[in-house]
């Protein structure tokens, strides 16, 4: 398959890459009251993977939901910015017809049809396309695995065997952007690291951009090419994942490192990072 069908952005390492997906300065508000992100700005190159990290309740999978459109049904709005996609501001634009754009999301949990077969979780994730042979059989010669028990129940798939279904569900709608929500959530580490090793092939191999939400930082930083560190509701840094994976914070609060070899310090005796006010 082409990187075309699956993806306009340039290939990877280009340094002209454009930005496919642009978050500038957007608030989201759930039930009229809560204030969940503050301000939030953030781009996402074509042909890039970019991993967005922080701890549990910081707002990365709510990030998602304002991107894929999904905040109504929560009874969350995005109440000021706007979000930009291949050109296209898409800020109040309906879910489904996001996807038809372009943007497909891998939600956290998984979240298979568990009575469904493989091959018919698959054709529902391309309810979007007109015809679907051609990315199916895209899908199953990527994850042989997926090929070869196609006929079997979803609901009894293993974890990482549901995982690659999930992605290869992501897949069917001939994305440009592909948005990972907690991919390790649950898995063995070492289906942690094939997984996140199907994303760079994913993304060397077909040029896909990817925008990955991850709680654990050394993997992402892995692959990635660019992160965004996020606390309460904003984005506190910003740096290629190889910079981020060598800063003393993100080593001491994330990656579990310190410069002293004396162990993680409560987060409570330090006031705060070094950070870029990209919110102001």
């Amino acid at each position: 398959m082409s990187a075309q069908t699956v993806t306009a952005g340039q290939r990877p390492g280009s340094p002209q890459a454009q930005s496919l997906l642009s978050v500038n300065n957007i608030e989201v508000i759930y039930d009229d009251v809560i204030l969940v992100l503050r301000g939030l700005s953030l781009d996402v190159p074509e042909g890039k993977i970019v991993a967005l990290l922080g701890s549990n309740g910081a707002g990365k999978s709510t990030t998602l939901k304002a991107v894929s459109g999904l905040l109504p049904s929560e009874q969350g709005e995005v109440s000021s910015g706007s979000i930009i996609f291949d050109g296209q501001d898409i800020t109040k634009m309906d879910a489904a017809e996001r996807v038809k754009q372009g943007l497909s999301l891998c939600m956290e949990g998984r979240h298979v049809f568990p009575h469904l077969t493989i091959a018919e979780n698959l054709q529902a994730g391309a309810y979007t396309q007109r015809s679907s042979n051609e990315q199916l059989d895209f899908v199953y010669e990527f994850f042989p695995q997926l090929a070869a028990i196609r006929s079997r129940t979803a609901g009894f798939l293993s974890g990482g065997e549901q995982q690659m279904l999930a992605i290869g569900r992501a897949l069917m709608a001939r994305p440009k952007l592909l948005m990972l929500d907690e991919p390790s959530l649950g898995l063995a580490p070492l289906l942690v690291e094939e997984t996140f090793e199907t994303i760079a092939r994913l993304n060397a191999e077909t040029g896909l951009t990817v925008l990955v939400v991850e709680q654990n930082a050394k993997v992402a930083l892995k692959v990635a090419h660019h992160g965004y560190i996020m606390e309460q509701g904003r984005i506190m840094l910003e740096e290629s994942a190889d910079a981020l994976a060598e800063n003393p914070d993100v080593k001491e609060f994330y990656l579990g490192m310190t410069a002293d070899g004396q162990g993680k310090k409560s987060y409570r005796d330090v006031k705060h990072y070094k950070r870029r006010k990209r919110w102001l």
